[in-house]
Parts: structure tokens; C-alpha cells; sequence
């Protein structure tokens, strides 16, 4: 399964959450691929970060380029799970990371700017499904504020969203950038935390809802 992280709107998020399920999966023993296919490179400096000796979970790879749609759904033959950081913007490399995915995971803050904000992703991901009709789409919470109302009402802004609301939310947490500072995810730095515990949940569920929209089709 290929799945892209993608939303036009930068600042939500969209590395810290593909490096940390693409760890949630590795640790439930699948062959995992992370792919960084923004030119930025976050995920690429994320994994060099990691301490001189210490294995990686999985395999990185830059593959910020139009051609990311043709080369990777067969390099994903090779892998249980691929994530892909894509590359935040209305652009080509948007574009081609959504066609090369099985599924695209649209982070969103619960605020309403960005709610609004996804209508040019959303927009794409319908131009995709033309081509593509197996392509499914579901929105991930990410960066909640703990015990507040808006983080709690998300759910109702969304409910005329064209694609799914996950119900597994990621708070807010300091743990997410002092882990990615040593080239870590939070399974590995607090296993059992409630950070872990949240990724997992969200891992568990994409795997899911893949597979029930999969079965509808």
C-alpha cells in the first residue's frame, strides 16, 4: 500500500506525521518505505539526523520529481507499507505524488483555516480519481489542542467534506520535535507514551479503512 501525505497547505504537519506511521508500521514488523518527495528534503534530513550506529527503522529515499506517478508504484512492490511526504503547494510534484498513491492522507489542524484550505487538495485528489478510480482520501487530525472546543468540534466542520474524517487524532506534543531533533519517532523514544499510542491508533485505522474501501470497490 502506497500511501501519500499530502495537503497544499504547509505548516500542518504533513513530515512529523509520514516519518512517525511509516515507524508505527516498522514496528509492527512490515517492510517499510518512506519516500520524500518534497523538495524541501525534511524527511531525507530527518533520517541523517539519526546517531552514527544506530540502524534505521527503514529505508529513506528523495524522489522529488513528475516521475514519482511512474517509478514508485514499482519500487513499492518490494514494501508492505509506503509513505510518502509530498510536497506541500498546487504543483506537478503534488500532483504525481497523488496518482502514485494507493491512498492520500490529508493532514489538517483543527482550525478553520485549514479546514478551508484543503478544497485545492480535495480538488485534486477528484482530478486524480478520473484517472485513477482506486484512489481513496481521508483526513488525518493533527496537532490538536488537548481539552479545547475546537479541537473537539473538528469533526462537525468536516461533516460536509467530500472524503472521511479518521477518527484517530494526533495532539499536540513536544515529544514529536525532540524526537525528530535525534532522527527518532516517538515509538522509539517513548514507546509506550501517549504519542506512541496515538500513531498506532492512526496506523491501525488507515490500514482499516484501505481495506474497507477496497472491499466496497
Amino acid at each position: 500500500m502506497i500511501i501519500g501525505v499530502l495537503n497544499q497547505k504547509g505548516g500542518v504537519g504533513k513530515t512529523t506525521l509520514s516519518l512517525n506511521l511509516a515507524s508505527a508500521y516498522a514496528d509492527e514488523g512490515r517492510k517499510v518505505l518512506l519516500v520524500d518527495a518534497d523538495p524541501q528534503g525534511s524527511s531525507l534530513r530527518w533520517s541523517s539526523a539519526r546517531a552514527e550506529g544506530l540502524a534505521p527503522l527503514f529505508p529513506v529515499v528523495g524522489m522529488a520529481k513528475p516521475s514519482i506517478s511512474r517509478e514508485l508504484p514499482v519500487m513499492a512492490k518490494d514494501y508492505d507499507v509506503v509513505v510518502v511526504d509530498g510536497a506541500p503547494r498546487v504543483s506537478e510534484l503534488g500532483r504525481a505524488a497523488i496518482m502514485a498513491s494507493d491512498m492520500v492522507l490529508m493532514p489538517v489542524q483543527p482550525s478553520p483555516f485549514d479546514i478551508w484550505a484543503t478544497e485545492d487538495t480535495v480538488q485534486l485528489i477528484r482530478e486524480a480519481q478520473h484517472f485513477k478510480p482506486s484512489l481513496i482520501a481521508a483526513f488525518a487530525v493533527n496537532r490538536k489542542i488537548a481539552n479545547t472546543a475546537i479541537g473537539r468540534d473538528v469533526l462537525d466542520a468536516f461533516a460536509e467534506a467530500d472524503f472521511p474524517v479518521l477518527k484517530a487524532q494526533v495532539t499536540q506534543r513536544v515529544l514529536y520535535a525532540e524526537s525528530a531533533m535525534q532522527g527518532l519517532s516517538v515509538v522509539e523514544v517513548a514507546r509506550y507514551g501517549d504519542a506512541a499510542r496515538e500513531i498506532r491508533k492512526l496506523a491501525a485505522e488507515i490500514r482499516r479503512f484501505a481495506g474497507e474501501e477496497r472491499k466496497a470497490a
